[in-house]
């Protein structure tokens, strides 16, 4: 073991390593407080100046990162956000926490990646760790990254550190916080492993080292594809069984009390978060390279990204029902995060459910208790909407109103009560009525 090794370690374990995490975001963040509440010092890196200067002063703008422990942090001096790049080369670890979304042919886009390896490549110094957790194909940490890194003239596990460590975070998990969310490490080389091992030893409840790099890309897209490939299955069937007259959510109840052999997934209008909606392709654009069609879990990705067009399509039904035309209607989206109880809108299925009906010439307004304003979306750059006041008269004035995030804090009984038609996605309504058509 050489002295860098040891000496890279030893900083670890007594908690003076300097941690440099790019990317501030629903990742990022989460990952620096962890690291925070360890002992670390930690320099927070994004492109974004707005969010930097919110950090610096005490900002939060993530639910689940409270405004008072970003204060004390920054009180402590122990905390810091930049848009300086250079001072890369002052850190002992840098985490790469970046966006790898899909381009418009659904193809892997990996120039956040890329572009901020081509960064630290020029800060490299001997004797740093740098660790990629932005979701990934199998082989992006060797042969995208490493090349780039080692032009230079530094030599990995020799010099400097490569490893690839995939995000688990599971943005309003108040139980799976992330540091009690166990970590997958997988090292270009065995000194790489046995590092950033111990860098996540010191932060997590547990670190599974695995073989290489690739077979912890590949984990991380088994873990979010196994989700799609469900979601799309209890998503087709209840489709299925609305044409038979049968009570999916009903079903469902009946089969999960089934001790061994059934995983409970719940049908809706569509998948969001950054990873379920973007890991299926991702896989499938790599196996291309072995010859491999993808039939099944590319079936899966259709099917969930068919789901908003389905919730249109019923709203529509119901509407004509009741001698309305989607044309000029008044709908209200209730929700717009993608999961309850989060302000998280990426990849929402309420944003293409809002595009949707904006197309057909509908009225549309949202209510999020956790999302006062919506815009600045990649997709839908045109989209700038800001949450309206739900009040028993502001319901009475929409001619529908789309239950498309489930938050608790949603009194859905009410809302049913005081709403002329209501399209509910998310089963909330437990109630019979007449008004309430389940989507």
């Amino acid at each position: 073991m050489s002295k860098r090794t040891l000496n890279l370690e030893s900083k670890i374990k007594n908690r003076e390593a300097r941690i440099g995490i790019i990317g501030m975001g629903y990742v990022g963040l989460p990952l620096a407080k962890t690291f925070l509440s360890k002992g670390f010092e930690v320099l927070g890196f994004d492109v974004d100046g707005r969010k930097v200067k919110m950090l610096n002063q005490g900002k939060s703008y993530i639910k689940h990162v409270a405004a008072e422990e970003l204060k004390d942090f920054l009180k402590k001096k122990k905390f810091q956000a930049t848009t300086e790049f250079r001072s890369l080369a002052q850190m002992d670890v840098i985490i790469i926490c970046v966006p790898t979304p899909l381009d418009s042919h659904k193809n892997p886009d990996l120039s956040f990646v890329l572009n901020t390896t081509e960064v630290i490549s020029k800060n490299l110094r001997r004797g740093q760790l740098v660790v990629l957790e932005s979701t990934t194909y199998p082989g992006t940490t060797e042969e995208e990254m490493l090349p780039l890194l080692e032009a230079g003239g530094l030599k990995v596990g020799e010099d400097f550190y490569l490893a690839y460590s995939p995000e688990r975070e599971n943005p309003g998990d108040e139980v799976y916080t992330t540091a009690k969310i166990p970590k997958v490490v997988g090292g270009i080389t065995q000194k790489c492993k046995r590092v950033a091992k111990a860098l996540y030893d010191q932060i997590v409840v547990k670190t599974i080292p695995v073989s290489s790099p690739r077979v912890a890309e590949a984990t991380k897209l088994l873990e979010n594809i196994f989700r799609s490939v469900n979601i799309a299955m209890v998503n087709e069937m209840k489709m299925i069984f609305e044409r038979m007259g049968i009570d999916v959510w009903e079903v469902i109840e009946a089969a999960s009390t089934k001790p061994f052999g059934f995983m409970r997934f719940s049908p809706g209008p569509g998948y969001g978060g950054h990873c379920i909606p973007v890991d299926p392709f991702y896989l499938a654009w790599k196996a291309k390279e072995v010859d491999y069609p993808t039939k099944f879990i590319e079936l899966a990705g259709e099917i969930n990204t068919l789901m908003p067009y389905y919730v249109v399509t019923k709203t529509l039904e119901a509407l004509n029902k009741r001698g309305k035309s989607i044309k000029g209607a008044s709908i209200l989206i209730l929700g717009i995060a993608y999961k309850e109880n989060v302000d998280d809108q990426r990849e929402s299925p309420s944003l293409k459910i809002i595009s949707l009906l904006l197309e057909k010439g509908a009225k549309v307004s949202y209510n999020d208790p956790y999302v006062p304003k919506s815009s600045g979306h990649r997709d839908y750059p045109d989209l700038k909407l800001e949450s309206v006041a739900l009040t028993e008269k502001k319901l009475k004035e929409f001619d529908a109103v789309i239950i498309a995030t489930a938050h608790s804090v949603y009194d859905f009984e009410w809302i049913a009560k005081n709403s002329s038609l209501i399209i509910d996605t998310r089963n909330a309504v437990k109630k019979k009525r007449k008004n309430v058509v389940k989507a």
